[in-house]
């Protein structure tokens, strides 16, 4: 019998992992950078009283803030990439709340701006521009400040709630804390008599495989664990709620959906309009469900058999060094400033590449400065070729937005964050499709698409629908307890996936490994940036140049506009049904083809 353990961070090879010390060379600079800035919240005070007496001191009070801004935002993306190689070192993640304090204090003393900013006249205001032409850099966060104008208290009810910032992380970093340092699972067997580590990342793998009994096992094993933990995890999500709700209601909004989406101006329509077009589209994820089925061979569609390729002649191996070439191949049509970023990235360790004990799960690209950083627990797989794909759209996203725009629009809102990430993978999709003629290899492709629209379109939407379901009852004063979470959750798999497959008992517990239900209001942007970047990846293949000059300007905006009107720029206009419509439509031609693939 054979086991693959998961090595120690100790164990993981230097170039496998990121240069945190592009950030700070040593724990020692970022605790002595961290004594310097013990006096920016007293900075920041000192403003108090100003902003509204003239241009001057306005403009001084926003370069001021986006030297902090800056100078924490190294002091936070060194602590947390450090926390985030281990999850259960406790050194690192006292440096991280360390941070977190710190940025607290500055919120809580620069908590007078905005109501001052609000305060001041609109003429006056316009006087400030004409007075001091630098003013004009920062129009935008001006703007955004004032458009929060009917949800801003007092300066005194401001500071209070700039206080409580850290307790509102509560859940989520208990949550988190739970999930990645504490949760432990038994190891499984194949059917080989096998053993395999289980864990959250492992379970993917372990559900990918094409042995039934290991995919049974690792199912059952994982859920059956999580549900001996249901209560503490309801209650850690139940405060998350509550916090929400607090929040949204002291602020006077109507629900905790409308605080979440105005802060980065989008239309709660959005939300709604999402979930109607994918209601409307049930009847192809339901042929889908039909289709595998068939093609799997078994009497019964199990939720452990949703992962595993149906083409599995042309399932294969992909290196990491393989995967970076595939994605240099496939992102060509971009340009070659952006495949020699990609480079840069691949070549000076901008990604921590493989699993180890306690590192943080799941896949990301964070920090702009002084270059992206992205965290992947690569598995030698397609699946995470496409994340490789993907987060590395995120980092170049970022990497173009801090390049062209000033500090403080350099950051890209939520709404856009998965736009460029998706764009890259369905690229990546259809070229490799245009390079095969093999019947099982473009089956097996397909397959990984129509995946990707299970997985992306239909599943965030189930997800984003679910937590419209845990806002909606906590604001109408209900509990959020595991028993009212597992019911809602069962009944929306068994919506979404239909009478084709089995909705087993143990998928009622997923909502409890969901990390972004503590993102707030986060899924569902999954969704909408699937469908732009489908959307925007299409025009770039069709057109060519043009439709790569309008992306780059896009990827170039960082949060200059407003989200709708970014992706103007880029050609896409998700105050419309019409992207989702688009993309469910081509969800159904490829079923179209995968039908007469394996037929």
């Amino acid at each position: 019998m054979s086991e693959n353990r998961i090595p120690k961070r100790s164990e993981v090879k230097k170039e496998n992992t990121w240069a945190v010390e592009d950030i700070f060379p040593s724990d020692q600079a970022w605790a002595e950078a961290y004594e310097q800035l013990q006096v920016l919240p007293a900075q920041a005070a000192a403003f108090k009283g100003k902003l509204g007496s003239s241009a001057a001191d306005l403009l001084t009070f926003f370069k001021e803030r986006d030297d902090a801004s800056y100078r924490m935002g190294l002091l936070f993306n060194y602590a947390s990439r450090k926390g985030d190689e281990d999850t259960g070192n406790g050194f690192y993640q006292d440096m991280r709340n360390k941070a977190m304090s710190l940025m607290v204090n500055l919120n809580s003393a620069s908590a007078y701006a905005t109501p001052e900013i609000l305060a001041i006249d609109e003429d006056v205001l316009q006087g400030f521009y004409a007075a001091e032409p630098q003013l004009e850099v920062y129009r935008r966060p001006i703007e955004k400040i004032r458009h929060q104008k009917e949800h801003t208290l007092s300066p005194a009810e401001e500071a209070l709630l700039a206080a409580a910032g850290e307790i509102s992380k509560a859940a989520d970093s208990i949550g988190s804390a739970f999930r990645n340092a504490d949760l432990r699972f038994p190891s499984v067997e194949d059917s080989q008599g096998n053993t395999r580590q289980l864990t959250q990342e492992s379970l993917v793998a372990c559900l990918r495989s094409t042995d039934d009994i290991l995919r049974k096992n690792a199912f059952e094993t994982f859920y059956t664990t999580l549900h001996g933990f249901r209560n503490s995890i309801a209650t850690t999500l139940d405060a998350q709620f509550r916090q929400l709700k607090f929040f949204a209601k002291t602020r006077k909004y109507q629900s905790t959906l409308e605080a979440s989406l105005d802060k980065t101006e989008v239309p709660v329509a959005v939300y709604h309009s999402l979930i109607e077009a994918v209601h409307n589209n049930m009847d192809k994820m339901y042929r889908y469900m039909a289709l595998r089925k068939k093609l799997m061979g078994v009497d019964e569609l199990h939720m452990y058999d949703l992962y595993t390729p149906i083409v599995k002649e042309a399932s294969a191996e992909i290196p990491f060094d393989q995967a970076k070439d595939t994605v240099l191949e496939a992102l060509q049509v971009l340009g070659e400033d952006y495949t020699a970023m990609l480079k840069e990235g691949f070549e000076n360790r901008w990604i921590d590449v493989y699993e180890n004990e306690g590192k943080r799960g799941g896949a990301y690209s964070a920090g702009g400065f002084p270059h992206p950083y992205v965290l992947l627990n690569h598995k030698n797989d397609l699946g995470s070729m496409f994340t490789l794909a993907h987060e590395m759209g995120h980092a170049l996203h970022s990497y173009y937005s801090c390049k062209n725009q000033p500090l403080c629009t350099a950051n890209y809102v939520i709404f856009v964050a998965e736009v460029a990430s998706t764009c890259n993978e369905v690229l990546m999709i259809q070229h490799l499709l245009n390079k095969t003629t093999d019947k099982k290899q473009r089956a097996y492709l397909v397959n990984h698409f129509l995946e990707k629209f299970r997985t992306t379109l239909y599943r965030q939407t189930m997800f984003a629908e679910f937590e419209l379901f845990m806002g909606k009852a906590c604001e109408a004063g209900q509990t959020l307890t595991a028993d009212l979470l597992c019911k809602e959750y069962h009944r929306l798999n068994q919506l979404y996936y239909g009478d084709n497959a089995v909705i087993d008992e143990g998928i009622a517990m997923e909502w409890a490994r969901i990390p972004h239900f503590y993102y707030n209001y986060y899924v569902f942007q999954y969704a909408t940036g699937f469908s732009a970047a489908i959307a925007i990846a299409m025009r770039i293949l069709k057109e060519g140049a043009p439709a790569v000059e309008d992306y780059k300007k896009f990827l170039s905006s960082g949060g200059s506009q407003d989200p709708m009107s970014l992706l103007k720029i880029a050609g896409v206009n998700m105050a419309s049904p019409a992207p989702v419509e688009q993309a469910l439509e081509l969800f159904g031609q490829l079923l179209d083809e995968m039908e007469q693939l394996v037929g």
